[in-house]
């Protein structure tokens, strides 16, 4: 397969998973059921569940085992988003092209649909047929990773950054880790842990994440800057708007863009050392530097 072949394999088994871990009953719950099925289901890359995917498989892991919590990674980034989008938080009304959850269901909705999708993650990985201790470590690792030391922390980084004037690349860098890049780290890593890889792989796993979630992050700050919101799928130039300091705003695009370029290749440096340079996972750093949305 290509890559985009492959990435929309991975999108399509993960969809059909999280179509079928949570469907839609006549119940009293119905209305948030449908809200955050109306967050989690059609749109989105589903990046976090193909590089949990993509590291199973590299590193020895076969069949369908890891998609429960490839699923249950998309969960939790549907939950981060709903709250992202909150009048509180980023006050975003348009998410992938469409309103926002708070504003298709109202804000107490959202939030009690972002706080089911984060429960039901656990439940679902809890649940998965997977020896007993590669199950629990995968779990710790993404629970510490959405933590108040992770992606939770770095969303208090970035609220309290925007009251900040004046922010250092090393305050940015840490905050862009925790809120993006924590997430994705543990996409990787906890590939490794369900394939029962060496620590040297979980190493170069934690490495290669941590340079494409910062590229990652930074692409983000350049589209806000330079897309449009018909291509972008959500409002642009609210960064700047609410004064946030970006890699974009710090150094101009083009040096933004300079700094993106080279985590990439540092990225692939680390596959391959490790050897672990699947085309899939290297072409991926391209993909994140040449998104569009």
């Amino acid at each position: 397969m290509t890559f985009r072949e492959q990435l929309m394999d991975y999108a399509s088994r993960t969809e059909a998973a999280l179509d079928a871990a949570l469907p839609l009953r006549d119940c009293p719950q119905k209305e948030v059921v449908e809200a955050l099925r109306y967050s989690l289901l059609g749109g989105g890359k589903r990046l976090r569940a193909a590089l949990l995917l993509a590291f199973y498989q590299v590193c020895g892991g076969e069949g369908e085992k890891a998609l429960p919590f490839a699923s249950a990674l998309e969960m939790v980034h549907a939950y981060s988003l709903i709250h992202d989008d909150l009048p509180c938080m980023d006050d975003d009304d348009l998410r992938r092209g469409k309103p926002s959850c708070h504003i298709a269901f109202g804000e107490a909705t959202a939030l009690l649909a972002g706080d089911a999708l984060l429960t039901h993650a656990f439940d679902h990985m809890l649940h998965a047929d997977m020896e007993p201790q590669r199950l629990l470590a995968a779990a710790g690792c993404l629970s510490r990773a959405i933590g108040v030391y992770g992606m939770i922390g770095g969303q208090v980084m970035d609220l309290s950054n925007e009251s900040s004037p004046d922010i250092t690349e090393q305050r940015l860098k840490d905050t862009d880790a925790l809120k993006t890049g924590a997430l994705i780290c543990a996409a990787c890593e906890m590939g490794c842990i369900l394939a029962g890889a060496s620590e040297e792989k979980r190493t170069a796993a934690k490495e290669y994440a941590a340079k494409i979630g910062l590229a990652f992050q930074i692409t983000d700050d350049i589209l806000d800057q330079c897309s449009t919101t018909e291509e972008l799928g959500k409002p642009v130039g609210s960064d700047e708007e609410s004064k946030k300091a970006t890699y974009a705003s710090l150094y101009g695009i083009e040096e933004a863009r300079r700094i993106s370029a080279e985590l990439l290749t540092q990225a692939k440096e680390s596959l391959r050392a490790a050897r672990m340079d699947s085309p899939f996972l290297l072409d991926m750093a391209d993909y994140i530097l040449e998104r569009k949305h």
